[in-house]
């Protein structure tokens, strides 16, 4: 139940059809995983704090360089050496106290996933290399939940919701080969600030969907965004048939 302070925290979201009080007491209720606090994790954590997710796990081993600041907005001057979840969580707690926030400031493998999944009702993959997002995808399957995943690099982004226990692809069935050891990484290519802003707002809006069961999510959609052009393309998505992380869910097995 909302309390007075809470009535008007939220007054706003409350005030959405089809959301209003029971999707705000869903979201209080949920614990939601944040892996990389960067340019995508900063404003996915931010907003995904502002509108009062009960719980946020957020795990990140890097420090923050002064390189970042140009577009992880979470973080400020006096943060450059600091760990990046670290530095989110005080964020955090300036801008909504009554989030419970775990920090895990150690980089993480995957055999330390299945762990951090425990109670977790959602992740959102803000990580910026190839295996990570592998690994994460399988765990997530292993925990039978929701991955929000998003990428950006110069002025293009791209977003969806795996989910295949509920229907629809993996990461894996996207992007079938594991062999490629890193990404295409901002540090190389360059990214426009708003650009990672836009997809971790983006990443933030498809978690409170999926926590409040509101709306349309992007199960089985690519969307893909071109904002140099502001051109915005959705791509269905299907299982992959044999892919190696989904395919007993798609016979049954």
């Amino acid at each position: 139940m909302l309390s007075d302070d809470q009535l008007m925290r939220y007054n706003r979201q409350l005030l959405v059809p089809d959301f209003d009080i029971a999707g705000q007491e869903k979201l209080q209720q949920a614990t939601v995983l944040i892996l990389g606090l960067g340019g995508l994790g900063c404003p996915a954590a931010l907003y995904l704090a502002a509108a009062g997710v009960g719980r946020l796990v957020l795990v990140d081993g890097d420090e923050v360089e002064l390189s970042n600041l140009q577009r992880q907005v979470a973080h400020g001057d006096a943060d450059i050496g600091s760990n990046k979840a670290v530095s989110v969580a005080s964020t955090i707690a300036a801008l909504n106290p009554e989030v419970d926030v775990i920090v895990h400031s150690a980089q993480v493998g995957a055999d330390d996933l299945a762990p951090l999944l425990a109670d977790v009702q959602l992740v959102v993959d803000a990580s910026d290399n190839y295996p990570t997002r592998f690994a994460l995808n399988r765990a997530c399957i292993a925990a039978g939940i929701p991955l929000v995943s998003a990428a950006a690099v110069r002025d293009e982004g791209q977003l969806a919701v795996f989910d295949p226990h509920r229907g629809g692809p993996c990461y894996r069935c996207l992007y079938p080969l594991e062999g490629s050891a890193t990404a295409l990484s901002c540090s190389e290519s360059g990214v426009l600030a708003p650009v990672v802003g836009v997809l971790g707002s983006l990443q933030a809006m498809e978690a409170l969907k999926l926590l409040a069961n509101y709306g349309e999510v992007l199960r089985g959609t690519l969307l893909m965004l071109d904002l140099r052009n502001m051109q915005i393309q959705r791509l269905k998505i299907s299982p992959r048939p044999g892919c190696p992380d989904c395919s007993a869910l798609q016979t049954g097995g």
